[in-house]
């Protein structure tokens, strides 16, 4: 790591080298300022969780108590970084065939923002974490989502065309909110007052996912049960990423007052008991509840007499998780049959090498009801030149 950066202004030089390795042109960022922000009133000054609870959040790393401690925060900022640079790397070459003017708008500014939140995340690793945060902040640069060597899997993942990445921003950009808001009354108080901001921006993703299904209901050339099928490949994607059942790095995490639980203070406003075993899977019934309800807002577009959309079950193609690997249906229930069967069986349920061939022909049509650019969208001039 011949560039490792000494200084903020170097991690900068290298995040414009970046840009160039993946194909980002600066021009489609339009007026947006990839500037660091913070809302230390939302952070709050005291621990609010776990054994230090009480005690003044740090504002600085060498407050922290222990270096395990560190590297856990370390680790946590790291992936979370990570995550929003792939982001960009996974979505880049969709403005070029972006359906509308609106959709191509959405898509640079949600890479826009993407790029933020890891700049956010290289800020904290670089000013707050010496030489090993200087090394984790240029790593974010060097992993590659196209090579296969973002940190975790569904970042590695191909996103091809619009109709993955409609569900991507739907449901995997969703699981992103979460993660933000258990880390949102951290006890190191510089990531606590980084979430804030970041949550704000995230909302636009997952407007666009929303009303991206909708449009594309709405629009009537998908085929539903195309539709269907593309849900439940990214549903499941989005259920790994809340990490491994029975977890002791997120009770540690907890313990030691760096991660929440989804809505913490709600929750302790509430008096609801503390199940510090199974952290990943209370959060990941959150989201799933989440989703369900969304969904059932979309099946209200559908035309008189179509089949529901759904949400399929947590234990659906997962491949992290006390249920990997294992052969359970979109209901939850165990597969009974032989590989022929299981094959082709999620045929039925997961997009298909058919259903990519026909999508080229789909995407010549008007896939996808129009959505005007607003006169203030415009103004803004992101994406405008792709």
């Amino acid at each position: 790591m011949d560039n490792l950066p000494e200084t903020w202004d170097d991690w900068i030089a290298n995040f414009g080298d970046w840009q160039d390795r993946v194909g980002f042109d600066r021009a489609w960022l339009g007026d947006f300022n990839l500037d660091v922000l913070f809302d230390w009133d939302r952070a709050g000054d005291v621990i609010e969780f776990g054994d230090l609870a009480g005690r003044p959040k740090w504002e600085r790393a060498m407050q922290v108590p222990q270096q395990n401690m560190r590297d856990a925060m370390i680790t946590m900022i790291t992936v979370q970084g990570d995550t929003e640079f792939a982001s960009v790397e996974q979505q880049r070459h969709l403005l070029a065939s972006a359906p509308t003017e609106y959709d191509r708008y959405a898509a640079a500014r949600i890479m826009a923002e993407e790029q933020r939140h890891g700049w956010q995340m290289a800020y904290l690793l670089m000013t707050y974490f010496g030489q090993q945060g200087r090394r984790e902040a240029q790593k974010l640069l060097e992993r590659n989502a196209q090579d296969g060597d973002r940190l975790l899997g569904a970042f590695n993942r191909p996103m091809p065309h619009w109709l993955d990445f409609f569900c991507y921003t739907m449901f995997v950009d969703r699981d992103g909110k979460f993660q933000l808001g258990m880390l949102s009354t951290s006890g190191f108080k510089p990531l606590a007052a980084s979430m804030g901001p970041m949550l704000k921006e995230e909302s636009f993703h997952l407007g666009t996912g929303s009303n991206g299904l909708r449009r594309i209901i709405t629009a009537g050339v998908v085929p539903l049960d195309m539709l269907q099928r593309y849900i439940n490949k990214w549903v499941a994607t989005a259920h790994d990423l809340f990490g491994v059942d029975e977890s002791s790095s997120a009770e540690w995490a907890y313990v030691w007052g760096i991660k929440g639980r989804w809505d913490e203070r709600k929750k302790q406003e509430a008096g609801v008991a503390l199940d510090r075993d199974h952290l990943n899977e209370e959060a990941r019934g959150h989201y799933h509840q989440e989703i369900v309800d969304a969904v059932k807002a979309l099946c209200g577009y559908l035309p008189e007499g179509a089949a529901d959309l759904y949400v399929p079950h947590e234990n659906f193609n997962r491949d992290i998780g006390a249920f990997a690997k294992g052969r359970y249906t979109v209901e939850g229930t165990l597969f009974e049959g032989d590989d022929a069967a299981w094959e082709a069986y999620l045929r039925t349920v997961l997009p298909t090498p058919e259903d990519e061939a026909a999508l080229p022909a789909i995407f010549e049509q008007q896939w996808i009801s129009e959505k005007p650019l607003s006169a203030r969208q415009r103004a803004t001039g992101i994406g405008a030149s792709a």
